[in-house]
């Protein structure tokens, strides 16, 4: 069956002066700044230890670094807005200072972290909320002008695993995007990416099903972000912990990138960028 064309899919970023392109898919590095989050391996606290996987990432191939200093995992604990900051300014402004090649994604929902992260020579803004736990972070985004990974979830990391009744899980997430979207547009914001938030107020099973469909997210002309690595929609499948999830992340994400997707949010970059290799070879 022929493919259709009748939209043009955006597939580039304006990251800081940086035209990035991204009809070659790209690998984001994940760097946690808390002492929390679901993944023990992906935890970097001090700024020496985040420099260091930092410069490990780029060297494996990683095309942006993710720097996230509040937890998101379900449960997790709620922090202040100056303990967020307090973890995310020095790193940031070390890995400006000594790897002024990467480029940086700053993993927050909140409009006054966001907008400090930039000011210290950030790049983008990942947010998992999709502006809905801060009025004023579309607005922020729009006066900054600088991309913007718009993702689902439904209520907050405390209480999103309670929040997964769906009727239709594709409609509703492509709806969704349809509407933020919307606003961001009318507000002026160029570069946005959508990430359809697998593991946020999602059963792994609805997981599964936005990942059948993801092709079918192109129809909103945006480039898609999948962040799926070492998540229980692996390991409850394969079994385990998220420890164990390695290989079912590179099966995964290997999926992920026959159903159009244009970044691959990873904790394991060398893994990621030899699936990318694999898989340029097979189109």
């Amino acid at each position: 069956m022929a493919k259709d064309t009748s939209f043009r899919k955006k597939v580039t970023l304006n990251a800081g002066g940086k035209l990035i392109d991204l009809s070659k898919p790209k690998v984001m590095g994940i760097i946690n700044l808390t002492p929390d989050s679901f993944y023990a391996g992906s935890r970097k606290q001090g700024v020496d230890d985040a420099l260091q996987q930092a410069e490990k990432m780029l060297t494996e191939g990683a095309d942006f670094l993710d720097l996230g200093a509040y937890s998101s995992r379900p449960g997790a604990d709620d922090i202040s807005i100056q303990e967020e900051t307090d973890r995310l300014l020095p790193v940031i402004e070390a890995i400006v200072n000594s790897l002024p090649q990467a480029v940086l994604s700053i993993d927050t929902f909140r409009s006054q972290v966001a907008e400090a992260a930039i000011r210290a020579g950030a790049h983008l803004i990942n947010d998992i909320s999709g502006g809905q736990l801060d009025a004023d972070m579309f607005a922020t985004v729009a006066r900054l002008q600088v991309p913007y990974i718009l993702m689902h979830m439904r209520g907050n990391p405390q209480n999103m695993q309670q929040l997964t009744d769906y009727e239709d899980i594709f409609g509703e997430v492509y709806d969704y995007f349809t509407s933020r979207y919307y606003q961001l547009k009318q507000l002026g914001v160029h570069d946005v990416v959508i990430d359809p938030g697998f593991g946020f107020a999602k059963t792994p099973e609805q997981g599964y099903a936005l990942m059948s469909r993801l092709q079918d997210f192109d129809m909103l002309g945006l480039p898609v972000l999948v962040g799926i690595s070492r998540k229980s929609i692996i390991y409850k499948v394969t079994g385990g912990k998220s420890a164990d999830a390695l290989n079912g992340t590179t099966a995964l994400n290997t999926i992920a990138l026959t159903k159009g997707a244009n970044i691959l949010r990873v904790h394991d970059v060398k893994e990621a960028v030899e699936a990318i290799m694999i898989w340029e070879r097979c189109k």
